[in-house]
């Protein structure tokens, strides 16, 4: 009863200026401890991924410390209706759709493999948890596979995409915040399996029998085009990134407030077909933004990239985490440790995939490790997981991870749709 009262209690800080300025805080703080190469906090993230802790340090001045709340600030809503659409062009429109087929069909196969696992992957698990953990798995199946798609859009794509199915299907904050625990702890368990792999490649790929000299070639090509587009951005680069990314999110808002009124009138076949998340603005938003950067990605604005792009939208997915953060409450995210049994399932399913692709194929292991944490990781550890390979490489990783973002979205949505058809 105390805990009751106290959760319902006004939070310390309600000025949103005053809140924006603690998450910030937040955030630099993790990455730059997170950035440390020694001492401690090395030592520290190697168990603790940064990631996590920028959504549970803002969970956590939420509760038990009662500083801030989701439910009083308006941030989030700011930052997944402006930001969540602007990181999406600024990290949809540096894709190189040219450089992903000159990696090689290899490349391109194992990453479309690694999606496809993930897809397949949240059926069965939901299945698995109906079948065999109807008493552990604490939400029916309805809200589960609702709250699955989440993990399903940061899995193939990343934050903004499992906020865009958080929004569409309306999964409640305490489910979504197990989603996120689930998402992060099972995804970085599986990493950890894949830089001890770049470590023993060479036999990984002896087991594939796989042909590995294409990787020095691949180490040239990404190189000169990251050299070609990088600069030092002055202030007229940033400002001209600034009107593409919200320009962008200004025309996804106009053409969702177009759009909506038409699948308003058909909202009765909509929702007798399963369909409606079609009937959603917030949905609308984020298939315009992913369209409009993909579309940049074929003009001579995927330059930006030089600019930062990737950078900028980076930066505001991790502000969209901590407003996310800041909304949940820690003391019902572990009341229900079924869903690992879930995530650890659909996982295995995901790299059964990946491995039976590459035998077959004779994949080596660097398309395999790259494609699936392009995926599942995006562009924050595709690159590490790149660069364990070598250090040349990690542009690979950002490039199939940005592939990842303007998918993400659409798989997710596919994934669901069967996950909801199963349930």
């Amino acid at each position: 009863m105390p805990i009751l009262f106290y959760m319902d209690a006004e939070p310390l800080i309600s000025n949103d200026a005053v809140v924006l300025g603690l998450l910030m805080v937040a955030l630099s703080f993790v990455f730059y401890t997170s950035s440390q190469k020694t001492g401690f906090w090395s030592k520290f993230y190697i168990y603790v991924p940064p990631l996590l802790l920028c959504y549970f340090i803002p969970a956590l001045l939420n509760w038990p410390l009662n500083l801030i709340s989701g439910d009083v600030s308006k941030l989030y809503n700011v930052a997944s209706r402006y930001l969540l659409p602007a990181s999406l062009i600024l990290l949809c429109l540096s894709i190189d759709i040219k450089g992903l087929f000159n990696l090689g069909p290899k490349a391109l196969i194992m990453f479309f493999s690694a999606t496809a696992g993930i897809i397949i992957g949240g059926p069965i698990a939901l299945l698995f948890a109906i079948h065999f953990l109807p008493g552990v798995v604490g939400a029916v199946p309805d809200e589960l596979w609702k709250g699955m798609s989440t993990i399903a859009g940061s899995w193939i794509g990343g934050g903004a995409n499992q906020a865009a199915m958080k929004e569409i299907f309306h999964v409640p904050d305490s489910l979504f915040g197990t989603m996120i625990v689930v998402d992060v702890v099972v995804a970085n368990i599986w990493m950890g399996f894949l830089l001890y792999g770049a470590n023993i490649s060479d036999k990984i790929d002896r087991w594939l029998k796989a042909d590995n000299s294409a990787i020095e070639d691949l180490k040239n090509r990404i190189s000169d085009y990251r050299a070609s587009v990088e600069k030092n951005p002055s202030t007229t680069d940033l400002m001209i990134l600034m009107a593409v990314a919200f320009g962008g999110v200004g025309l996804s808002h106009l053409l969702a407030d177009i759009t909506l009124p038409a699948m308003e009138s058909h909202k009765d076949w909509l929702a007798a077909n399963n369909l409606s998340s079609l009937n959603s603005h917030f949905f609308w938003m984020v298939v315009y933004a992913t369209t409009f950067g993909l579309g940049l990605s074929f003009t001579k604005a995927r330059k930006l990239e030089g600019s930062g792009a990737s950078k900028w939208g980076s930066v505001f997915i991790y502000i969209l985490v901590a407003t996310i953060g800041m909304k949940m409450n820690l003391g019902e995210v572990f009341n229900n440790l079924g869903l690992f049994a879930i995530g650890l399932v659909w996982m295995i399913t995901h790299v059964a995939v990946l491995l039976v692709t590459a035998y077959l194929i004779k994949a080596p292991f660097f398309f395999v490790a790259v494609g699936s944490q392009a995926n599942v990781g995006g562009a924050a550890s595709a690159p590490v997981v790149a660069s364990a390979f070598s250090p040349s490489l990690a542009p690979v990783g950002v490039l199939m991870a940005v592939l990842g973002y303007a998918l993400g979205t659409y798989g997710a949505l596919i994934c669901a749709q069967i996950m909801s058809a199963v349930s």
